[in-house]
């Protein structure tokens, strides 16, 4: 047998050295035969139970492995494979991917339902390491603590033993995935924030410190956790918070003014800032209208100002973008350029508050002729179509990539030709990604089918059952207004 050349001993070296080229992951690979051993050794451990095809799921992998990588020695984070490991992911109700889970000392704990980027799970699980408290011993400790990028809830008592201090940590567990909590037994600690009782003390942040606004606020309130979550509630945003993609969750629902811009508050507090006092001095003409205000850095959010409110990035230039979304997800855009003195928003908001603005919808062009067994819905037609108070609709949210929603279209189409003998029924899809969907639709995933009823319109029922044409058919005939009609044929049911 002859010698192998150079080359090929060369490349049978790399070969079997390949592996020497994969990073190391600082995500634990768990399965059926080690994961209760393996999560019982953590006292907290972030699980995520994924399937190697999920789209959504390939998506995560690369936040979820600098998060591990960033996380270590504070929190682990480890995932299962569903795929091979069907019967730990059968155990803990897996039934969608990813699903991620929180366990405590090898048992389940919560489910995690916090940011699914790098930074929000960094952030989400921090808060789940060591006590939901940290117990402060001077004024160093507390001085510490306050002097951080989020806000900060302090709990100042008599003594160890207090009642108070004992419900404080009672909400301190039932809410640390979302707020930083510290405590003292040592009054004399708060005396220079005014503190002379038992008492809860709510710090912004620093970075977020205004002469518009206090840098505290005291609660006056009984320790409970139903009190406690209500006072951070009112108070942890301030006039004029952060925007960020991991909290635009907690704003959501609220009339929001947002001014986007340069938003740096690692590198350039000052000018970021700047900005701010300016939205602030306005703000507080108007604070008691019930808006609220915040500043967004305009990058994180430049594919939502796009496909929202049709603002490019050159859009402004360096000034700062205003839009207005309202709890009803009514949307405005501030079409005059910010100025410094701040006069052309506080043109803007007294034009807002008098109802002369008009309102901002994505809509694509409504058909001409709509005539077919399945309406199309547009933005600009919803209210005549969906809200006719004399009809039942059936409506589906659509995306044209979905391949479910085109499995379904030959179906929805028959099922619209055997009721176009009905005139109280209405079958109708509308292109989720290319008109607003109204707030009272909650669409997260294609198709959505929702039912109308006549009469209703403000109480949209999302259909939860199959997708074959005898499903619906069945199904309209329980919820129908009124008898359905089919093809020629009556069904008095």
């Amino acid at each position: 047998m002859g010698t192998l050349g150079p080359f090929r001993m060369f490349l049978l070296f790399a070969l079997s050295q390949q592996n020497v080229f994969v990073a190391a992951s600082d995500v634990l690979e768990l399965g059926d035969s080690d994961f209760d051993d393996t999560v019982a050794e953590y006292e907290t451990v972030l699980v995520e139970f994924f399937a190697p095809w999920c789209g959504h799921c390939q998506q995560l992998a690369p936040e979820y492995e600098t998060a591990a990588t960033k996380l270590k020695g504070t929190v682990s984070l480890a995932k299962v494979d569903c795929t091979v490991n069907s019967e730990t992911c059968g155990r803990f109700g897996v039934n969608g991917y990813p699903t991620l889970k929180i366990f405590r000392n090898g048992e389940d704990f919560a489910a995690y339902d916090g940011p699914r980027s790098t930074d929000g799970i960094v952030s989400y699980m921090k808060k789940q390491a060591g006590p939901s408290s940290v117990p402060l011993h001077n004024e160093r400790d507390l001085d510490a603590f306050v002097n951080h990028f989020e806000a900060s809830v302090v709990g100042f008592f008599s003594s160890a033993d207090s009642s108070q201090m004992a419900e404080f940590l009672k909400a301190s567990s039932a809410m640390r995935d979302s707020h930083r909590f510290a405590h003292t037994a040592d009054l004399s600690l708060g005396l220079k924030h005014g503190v002379e009782s038992d008492t809860v003390v709510l710090f912004r942040p620093p970075r977020l410190n205004s002469k518009f606004e206090d840098s505290m606020v005291k609660s006056d309130e009984a320790v409970s956790i139903a009190s406690l979550r209500q006072f951070i509630r009112d108070n942890v945003f301030g006039l004029c918070p952060h925007l960020t993609a991991e909290n635009r969750e907690n704003m959501r629902g609220r009339d929001l003014l947002v001014a986007y811009y340069d938003v740096d508050y690692l590198r350039n507090i000052k000018g970021t800032n700047y900005w701010r006092n300016r939205v602030m001095k306005v703000a507080t003409q108007f604070q008691s209208q019930g808006l609220n205000y915040a500043v967004a850095n305009r990058a994180e959010f430049q594919e939502e100002l796009e496909e929202e409110f049709g603002l490019g990035p050159s859009d402004g230039g360096e000034l700062p973008l205003i839009t207005i979304r309202n709890g009803e997800g009514h949307k405005y855009s501030m079409q005059e350029e910010f100025t410094r003195d701040g006069k052309s928003l506080e043109r803007f908001l007294e034009d807002y508050f008098a109802g002369k603005l008009k309102r901002q919808v994505k809509s694509e062009a409504a058909p001409e002729n709509n005539e077919g067994p399945v309406k199309v819905v547009v933005a600009d037609n919803f209210e005549e179509l969906v809200n006719n108070p004399s009809k039942d609709v059936l409506l589906e949210f659509y995306a044209p990539w979905c391949g479910h929603c085109k499995s379904l279209e030959p179906k929805y189409a028959e099922l619209g030709e055997q009721l176009s003998a009905n005139t109280h029924i209405v079958i109708a899809k509308m292109d989720a990604t290319a008109n607003d969907v109204p707030p009272t639709y909650d669409v997260q995933g294609f198709p959505t089918i929702f039912f109308v009823p006549a009469g209703q319109k403000d109480q949209p029922r999302k259909y939860e059952g199959g997708r074959e044409v005898n499903d619906f058919l069945n199904y309209l005939k329980e919820v129908a207004t009124h008898p359905l009609i089919l093809g020629n044929a009556r069904e008095d049911l």
